[in-house]
């Protein structure tokens, strides 16, 4: 197979996401910090965006993915791989996948699911991830940090940290993020000196 544009490691991965989805059930990427129980989490995915006005998702998110192992929705996924494959064009093979086979399928009988909200998978999307990494420079930023803490422990079941544009962000202490993990990572040690988790 040519790779084209996109590196070989990347394809190869989005085919492996799909394969251990299909077999095990569960797909998680490693840049995800839980924030409350996933055990009754089942044949659920998240949206990443919603259109505002008709509420309703604009694209799904398959960082996190808990299915039945064998789940009909699994073998479409990998039937769309396997026929729309494209090399050169990122996410097409794997981000996008998921929106595309489900919106084809829309409410046909046979695929139980749940989409949950973007707040439940991904509170923060990528563009405003930064700055969270941040500590307060002053009262009012201190309680803005305390104010979203409470809301994505309130709301959320994990975080994505969006590693791809995170990774080099040093976490500082009194941050969201800090608070966060210090909570939350029962593997983090000293997460201030460096975000390579």
């Amino acid at each position: 197979m040519d790779p084209g544009s996109i590196p070989l490691f990347m394809n190869l991965s989005d085919l492996t996401r799909l394969a251990v989805l299909y077999k095990y059930g569960v797909y998680l990427d490693t840049d995800i910090i839980f924030l409350d129980d996933i055990t009754r989490l089942r044949n659920a995915i998240g949206a990443q965006s919603i259109d505002p006005k008709t509420k309703t998702w604009t694209r799904l998110n398959n960082a996190v993915m808990f299915f039945d192992i064998n789940h009909p929705l699994m073998r479409e996924f990998l039937q769309e791989y396997s026929t729309t494959f494209d090399e050169n064009i990122w996410g097409h093979n794997s981000p996008y996948i998921v929106s595309r086979v489900i919106k084809r399928l829309g409410n046909k009988p046979g695929y139980n699911f749940t989409i949950y909200p973007p707040d439940a998978f991904y509170p923060v999307n990528w563009i405003k991830i930064p700055k969270l990494f941040k500590k307060p420079a002053n009262i009012r930023e201190a309680q803005w940090v305390e104010k979203i803490v409470r809301e994505i422990s309130k709301g959320s079941y994990m975080i994505h940290l969006w590693n791809k544009i995170t990774r080099k962000i040093k976490i500082e202490e009194g941050s969201v993020m800090y608070s966060l993990i210090s909570a939350n990572c029962t593997i983090c040690r000293n997460i201030t000196n460096s975000h390579t988790l």
